[in-house]
């Protein structure tokens, strides 16, 4: 069982008094690229014949789901309980009420067997078969040639959540969010789109077609669909189609996050899925990249302490480039645009270049790094204020205005300080910021393989000893960080007593 992992352990309890076992159960996983047993397909029903063979409540259940479609339903039930007459009385469903034979199953395009019956239900499955008939056996996974999905129904539009059988209360559940999330007018406005498919047709390809059916499903026809105005979104889409010059280009300066791609907010998200390009950061992860429109171009631009692939100058050109030529651009930034992202120049360089332009904000990394600690960045009686800084602050001969609020309280976050921490705790102890000042460092905060430390502010300068983080790392200071949770970090202290002992470190300063 090469693919098998421990996934859980259960505490079982022996018949004889109070003996107790452990035991480990090994479930063979799928590997991270297992493929589907069953493929999910859309089969055409209208005027054909489905038939359900059962008359219990297993059989209403399948009888309720597919009148959702325009299938003609035929029953097979010799006994059908009262409340499956009752649907069969209200939908005009066929009802054959007799012992199941083969022959009931003849012109039919799909069978249900939903007997109650083991022997009967595989009596029907063999008979389908037999017949070239796909057969779905209720509540029998493994007699069934296809499976029947939750169904979220804005019908033209359907959405079918299947797991093969292995587990129909998941299903059921993602029904449920995913129902939750959509418009209950998407129906209409999928049916107004069919009624000008031909007409969209006729736009150029590329840029100027697909611009129409984003504005289309976004814009102004989908709000007056919204508001159950047929009239006013048909008028809206016609003037959308009138639009014979090209659209001016737009970019969207958006915050990427800290790094977990579920992180990402739903407007940046649905702003990849209409980008035209991605320009984007080197610390912008490449699952994050992923998420954008699968044909849009992507071009990365660097920006990585000591390896900058293009000046900020560069970067400029390259997006007012993008923008003249009619293009929506998504501009991905680490965390968010607003905090040491530079979006301020890139925002003067649009303005004046006369090229539209949003911003899209992006959980900023101290945001993370506080949430993985769970750290209170302000506490009642303790902090009341905040401050966002680089360690490079600090490089210059007077100390910045922030070093004052932070020796009366205020927590500060310092980002990229991971170089200067000496630096940056040697200008705040001797401002008179005490060394026993607690202090939380992250590396690669929100993601996975984080690394999280705790200490002081003495500790602080062993960060630069540092080689084995070669992620971004986060550094919070401040009487607040006592109250985080450091039940799973390493010790800073730890560290900087092994580097003072270190025979190798001390021949270097010497």
């Amino acid at each position: 069982m090469t693919e098998a992992r421990v996934l859980a352990f259960w505490f079982s309890a022996w018949p004889r008094k109070t003996a107790r076992s452990f035991h480990c159960l090994l479930v063979a996983m799928p590997p991270a690229n297992a493929k589907l047993n069953a493929f999910p397909v859309f089969l055409r029903v209208d005027g054909a014949a489905v038939a359900i063979v059962g008359g219990g409540e297993e059989a209403l259940a399948k009888a309720r789901l597919l009148s959702q479609s325009s299938a003609a339903l035929r029953i097979v039930a010799e006994d059908a309980d009262p409340g499956l007459l009752q649907f069969i009385a209200l939908t005009g469903a066929a009802h054959i009420k007799a012992p199941y034979e083969a022959a009931h199953l003849q012109g039919v395009v799909l069978v249900f067997a939903a007997c109650g019956d083991e022997a009967l239900d595989r009596r029907v499955v063999a008979d389908a078969r037999r017949l070239g008939i796909p057969v779905n056996a209720v509540d029998r996974p493994e007699l069934c040639d296809f499976f029947t999905p939750a169904l979220v129904n804005r019908a033209p539009v359907a959405i079918a959540i299947g797991t093969e059988g292995a587990g129909p209360v998941l299903a059921q559940m993602l029904r449920g969010r995913i129902d939750r999330m959509l418009s209950p007018s998407l129906g209409r406005l999928a049916a107004l789109a069919a009624s000008f498919r031909a007409a969209a047709e006729t736009l150029p390809k590329g840029n100027r077609r697909r611009r129409f059916w984003s504005e289309f499903f976004a814009g102004a026809p989908a709000k007056a669909v919204e508001a159950g105005d047929l009239a006013e979104a048909h008028g809206e889409a016609l003037e959308l189609l009138a639009q014979d010059a090209p659209a001016g280009g737009h970019i969207a300066l958006v915050g990427a996050g800290p790094g977990a791609e579920d992180l990402l907010t739903l407007r940046a998200h649905r702003l990849l899925m209409e980008a035209d390009a991605i320009v984007y950061d080197a610390l912008v992860p490449e699952a994050i990249v992923a998420m954008g429109r699968r044909d849009a171009e992507r071009l990365p631009v660097g920006k990585r302490k000591g390896c900058h692939s293009k000046s900020q100058e560069e970067i400029n050109a390259l997006l007012i480039e993008l923008g003249r030529a009619g293009k929506r651009v998504v501009r991905l930034k680490s965390g968010d645009p607003l905090v040491f992202g530079r979006a301020g120049e890139e925002m003067a360089a649009l303005r004046e270049a006369g090229i539209a332009y949003e911003v899209v904000p992006g959980v900023t990394a101290a945001f993370a790094a506080a949430a993985d600690f769970e750290l209170p960045l302000t506490l009642r009686g303790v902090s009341s204020s905040m401050v966002f800084t680089t360690g490079h602050d600090l490089k210059g001969n007077s100390l910045p205005d922030w070093a004052k609020l932070a020796i009366s309280g205020a927590t500060v976050a310092v980002y990229m300080g991971r170089s200067v921490a000496a630096e940056v705790a040697g200008r705040l102890i001797e401002a008179g910021l005490s060394p026993d000042t607690a202090v939380a460092v992250i590396e690669n905060a929100s993601l996975g393989n984080r690394r999280r430390f705790h200490g002081t502010l003495a500790d602080l300068p062993s960060l630069e000893d540092r080689a084995d983080l070669t992620g971004p790392v986060m550094t919070i200071i401040g009487d607040a960080v006592a109250g985080a949770n450091f039940g799973r970090s390493e010790p800073l202290a730890a560290h900087r007593h092994e580097s003072a002992a270190s025979p190798a470190d001390e021949g270097v300063e010497q």
